[in-house]
């Protein structure tokens, strides 16, 4: 380090003398050095001292160039090394599947035990639905228009229970009769359970050994406000054999797959 500074003040003393001009310019190919003032007369020294500030590459001798040590292997690689790749799908979490949304659905074998007309509303009937309760639950369906009271009656239902409860004209409903209806809804089917069914018993999508696999239900705040039912409700239909399927898997209970009376292809809800 003293032997470049020796051989850079030298450089730039000898071009500070022999410059006619009244600002002194030291340059060369590789530098610029800094414009400075003339010097009086009795401050020479000090106008010599002061070329030091010149920045000349070339008044490094080739060897002093090689001899000044490489950066760090360590920090080459380190610039070298290629930006980490995102994560698959940018990170973010994937979609859950219809599948995986209808395992978050409570959907339970029930019986009727009771219905009658809704007082203040035609197309409503009002149904106790024993769905393995302390209580039955108090239900309303808009089924007046297609099936008729005496067939509702004891019979055996697909109930939707974990819907946040609805009160309708009067009369608080805590879930949906699940039925299966044409393109033009004309024709109303309700779901049924086969037989041998227990009132309670949680109904799955799949094979018979999938029942054991089923995530807990999702709460009715739940369902409600990341729209499961609504997710899921559009991959619902029965197949030409009227069974109620979730794209491609059977929805069943421990004896067997639900069905409907006699539409094929229709959709579920």
């Amino acid at each position: 380090m003293m032997a470049a500074a020796r051989m850079a003040f030298a450089s730039c003393a000898h071009l500070l003398s022999s410059s006619p001009s009244p600002l002194i310019l030291a340059r060369n190919r590789a530098s610029v050095c800094s414009f400075l003032p003339p010097p009086p007369p009795s401050a020479a020294r000090s106008t010599r001292r002061l070329a030091l500030f010149c920045s000349s590459s070339s008044s490094i001798s080739p060897s002093e160039a090689a001899a000044t040590p490489p950066p760090p292997q360590a920090a080459v690689e380190e610039a070298n090394k290629p930006a980490p790749a995102a994560a698959e799908g940018g990170g973010e979490k994937a979609e859950p599947t219809a599948e995986e949304l209808a395992g978050l659905l409570d959907i339970r074998v029930g019986r009727v035990v009771k219905a009658w007309r809704h007082p203040e509303a035609d197309t409503l009937y009002v149904e106790e639905v024993d769905v393995g309760e302390e209580e039955p639950r108090t239900i309303c369906s808009g089924l007046v228009n297609y099936i008729p009271l005496e067939q509702l009656q004891d019979s055996n239902v697909i109930v939707l229970a974990n819907l946040k409860p609805r009160n309708m004209r009067g009369i608080k409903s805590n879930g949906m009769l699940m039925a299966a209806s044409d393109a033009s809804h004309d024709n109303v089917e309700l779901l049924t359970p086969p037989e041998g069914s227990v009132p309670g018993e949680r109904v799955w999508f799949g094979s018979e050994d999938e029942k054991d696999r089923q995530s807990d239900p999702a709460s009715p705040n739940q369902v409600q406000k990341k729209k499961i039912w609504e997710s899921v409700q559009p991959h619902l239909r029965t197949t030409d054999n009227c069974v109620a399927v979730l794209g491609e898997h059977p929805m069943r209970t421990s004896t067997g797959t639900v069905f409907c009376k006699s539409l094929q292809g229709a959709r579920v809800s």
